[in-house]
């Protein structure tokens, strides 16, 4: 069935509707169903529809069709649905304690406190470098090595940029 044939099979199915209840009731036609349609004059007007008896648009061609379930779902069924345990989250076996702070952490994976410390470090490492440079733009594309208190420097970084910090080097900031 077209859509224009279930748009005049719905217009007259109302149309009898209205008919059988005004009569049953001996009341005036005025005084049966109704449908109220409300649309936005915004949105583009649909072509008109024509049936070959008339030639007035009909009041059913303003109407925005939408598909709608012919059921209702059960709680049953939406419980089942949403609690599926392909959608939970996993439970993880792979975590143990990280050897430098004891935060747990998965295997395999840079604990995220002593990420914090690195990154901590280094920024201000790179400030250090900054303000000896004169801005981030000004430095070289050089090589740096950074000295901690009580370090020497070797011959292979006779050529690098130093970077020397006033503190005794962190256990897990490694040459």
């Amino acid at each position: 069935m077209s859509l224009s044939g279930f748009i005049r099979f719905l217009r007259h199915s109302l149309q009898r509707l209205e008919n059988s209840f005004a009569g049953a009731a001996g009341l005036d036609r005025s005084l049966g169903p109704a449908l109220a349609v409300h649309g936005p004059s915004l949105l583009p007007q649909p072509q008109h529809i024509r049936d070959d008896n008339s030639s007035e648009p009909s009041f059913l061609d303003s109407i925005f069709w939408m598909a709608v379930p012919k059921k209702r779902r059960t709680i049953e069924v939406n419980r089942c649905r949403r609690r599926n345990p392909n959608k939970l989250i996993k439970v993880k076996t792979n975590i143990e304690p990280c050897l430098q702070c004891g935060n747990l952490k998965q295997k395999h994976v840079l604990c995220g406190f002593c990420y914090d410390k690195v990154q901590r470090e280094t920024s201000l490492i790179r400030k250090q470098i900054q303000n000896m440079e004169g801005g981030p733009l000004n430095a070289p594309a050089l090589e740096s090595v950074v000295l901690y208190e009580n370090e020497t420097l070797g011959d292979a970084e006779k050529d690098k940029r130093i970077v020397e910090r006033n503190r005794k080097r962190p256990s897990w900031f490694i040459l």
